[in-house]
């Protein structure tokens, strides 16, 4: 009666590990669907406010390109302006071209990004066909793109564990220090405005 016992505990256990690894399988592939890879296309052109417009892969040919993006007709991106420009001022060093993009003219870049616009590298994209490429649904957001432009790594609104996450997994890309996330006078975490406008 004991064997008889033990071998149904032993068969009810067996039954659970099985539907709780075919549980976690499906997590992971529900997980590989909610992230397909995004490789953007190389004709879409990048405009500097300072100069015309080329295509994007003339931009990864010698570093990889990471981006913060932001929509200046909202509070949301303006909320994160400091703590962006400290993270893209961190990398500004390492193997890669940091930038940002913003979606307005030329000009309504340079006065929303004020001192930063001459810091770093910034992209007006007014009609925002650059932020449809990358397939963001949110912004600010921060992306990194590679020599192929596969779009590596993303975060999208303001999660600082996200951010976190993206810096940690650049950082190694590029062999490079990790900027603090989130540092003292950073926002509390908020979701982002629709990237599309």
């Amino acid at each position: 009666m004991y064997n008889t016992r033990l071998r149904h505990q032993l068969a009810i256990t067996s039954h659970l590990m099985a539907n709780q690894s075919d549980l976690r399988a499906g997590d992971v592939q529900d997980q590989a669907q909610e992230h397909d890879p995004v490789v953007v296309d190389a004709a879409v052109s990048l405009m500097p406010i300072n100069g015309e417009a080329r295509p994007i892969s003339d931009w990864v040919t010698v570093f990889h390109l990471v981006m913060v993006v932001l929509d200046p007709y909202t509070h949301e991106s303006s909320w994160i302006l400091n703590t962006s420009g400290r993270v893209l001022r961190n990398f500004a060093g390492a193997d890669c071209r940091v930038a940002y993009l913003v979606t307005g003219t030329p000009g309504e870049a340079k006065s929303f990004l004020g001192p930063w616009a001459e810091e770093i590298l910034t992209f007006a994209d007014e009609d925002r066909y650059v932020v449809k490429a990358l397939g963001l649904q949110s912004l600010p957001a921060i992306v990194h793109l590679d020599h192929q432009l596969n779009l590596r790594t993303q975060a999208q609104g303001w999660n600082p564990k996200e951010w976190r996450n993206f810096a940690n997994q650049l950082s190694r890309a590029m062999s490079w220090h990790t900027p603090l996330i989130p540092a003292a006078e950073d926002p509390s975490p908020f979701n982002g405005t629709p990237a599309l406008g």
